[in-house]
């Protein structure tokens, strides 16, 4: 049996979960509501304050899905109770970041500016203290795309292994190579 996937998730107070037509679940809590759609054959069973999902059989895909399902609606509730943050640090002469609402405007050492639309759903602050490295936080509530924006964000510019410039998480660690002056 999945471990993942037989284990129970508690809806803290203040969180709904209800499962709608076509499997598909929505949580409400006090940051906002979710909604993900769930395979057909993974079935959800709410008891005041708890979930439970159970799977038909013991196929692989039914495994599978049995603990991915459980992940992704555990994400959804954390995510409506304490939300989610991401921060990335710019390292590198000259890199700057800036924002004006949902627009940042990122200055990576290329011939021009890049200025990157963050969604709606998203909360996005920049900072620069002097001495240190300017720092992008994103917030929101929904895991997956909290991910994939800070994800597409690093991607502009990826750390290099030689001296480290890019953009990279905070405590992200970045393998150092050595420079052509260790091969002599």
């Amino acid at each position: 049996m999945s471990r993942i996937g037989k284990k129970i998730i508690e809806l803290p107070s203040g969180v709904t979960l209800s499962v709608g037509s076509d499997n598909v679940v929505a949580v409400k809590g006090p940051k906002g509501e979710l909604k993900q759609a769930v395979d057909r054959d993974i079935t959800i069973t709410v008891t005041e304050n708890i979930v439970e999902l159970k799977r038909p059989t013991d196929q692989i895909r039914h495994r599978a899905m049995h603990g991915l399902y459980r992940a992704l609606i555990n994400n959804l509730v954390q995510g409506v109770t304490n939300g989610y943050k991401k921060e990335l640090e710019l390292v590198g002469v000259g890199f700057k970041a800036a924002n004006q609402g949902n627009i940042l405007d990122l200055a990576l050492g290329y011939s021009h500016n890049i200025i990157f639309e963050i969604p709606k759903e998203l909360k996005i602050t920049t900072s620069q203290e002097k001495g240190d490295n300017p720092r992008i936080v994103l917030e929101g509530i929904d895991k997956q795309l909290l991910g994939q924006v800070a994800a597409k964000i690093r991607g502009l510019r990826k750390p290099e292994p030689y001296k480290g410039k890019g953009i990279k998480y905070k405590g992200e660690y970045i393998r150092r190579k050595a420079g052509k002056a260790a091969g002599k």
